[in-house]
């Protein structure tokens, strides 16, 4: 796993070392809620150009950097940084337009996408977070070896809660990587927790 845009953590190197030392293949999957990352991105982007005073206020009054938006594939290769490591890559999101080409620039950068209907009443999203939550779940019983393989969620909610409790409890590495004002309780149950604040300006496209 990377998550760094400079190089890789040493301590991960290391893991990984020896890990590749014993002839073990190692994968990372990660799983992106693709508006939790937009519209909090939006909202973090807006505080940084003073057009609110605090991540608060901006949330509250909906004041968002409504240029600001990120790269699918930079947003891939930080989380992973040598792509031949991803044992699945996917984006979750709401069903766009039949024109918007939006799912298409995911694809191209090397995600797999699973999207669902807004609400008929509302056109707020639904289900996203369960599918995501389902699909850790799932992949982490049919696809992972614990020991080996880790997690990188790119989501922010406490709802993941008992997923990171699941996996960690069968000896799956879960880490998460979002804003800074990310869940406290996910944050900390996570084995490691990466902030997106720092690489704003690099994830934009």
């Amino acid at each position: 796993m990377y998550l760094s845009v400079q190089g890789y953590q040493p301590s991960l190197l290391s893991m990984q070392t020896s890990l590749l030392e014993k002839g073990i293949q190692m994968s990372t999957y990660i799983y992106v809620d693709n508006s939790n990352v937009w519209i909090e991105g939006k909202h973090v982007s807006a505080v940084e150009k003073g057009m609110a005073a605090n991540l608060d206020v901006a949330m509250k009054h909906c004041i968002c950097d409504q240029y600001w938006t990120y790269d699918f594939g930079k947003l891939l290769q930080f989380t992973v940084g040598d792509l031949s490591k991803i044992g699945r890559a996917v984006l979750f999101g709401s069903k766009p337009p039949i024109t918007d080409t939006l799912w298409d620039a995911a694809r191209s950068a090397g995600f797999e996408v699973k999207t669902e209907d807004r609400s008929y009443y509302t056109n707020k999203e639904k289900k996203i977070d369960m599918g995501i939550g389902t699909t850790i779940l799932e992949d982490s019983f049919i696809r992972m070896t614990p020991g080996s393989d880790d997690v990188v969620l790119v989501a922010g909610d406490r709802d993941y809660v008992p997923v990171v409790e699941s996996l960690k409890s069968r000896g799956i590495e879960f880490n998460v990587c979002f804003w800074n004002h990310a869940s406290s309780e996910l944050k900390n149950l996570a084995n490691n927790f990466y902030s997106l604040n720092p690489h704003l300006h690099y994830l934009a496209r």
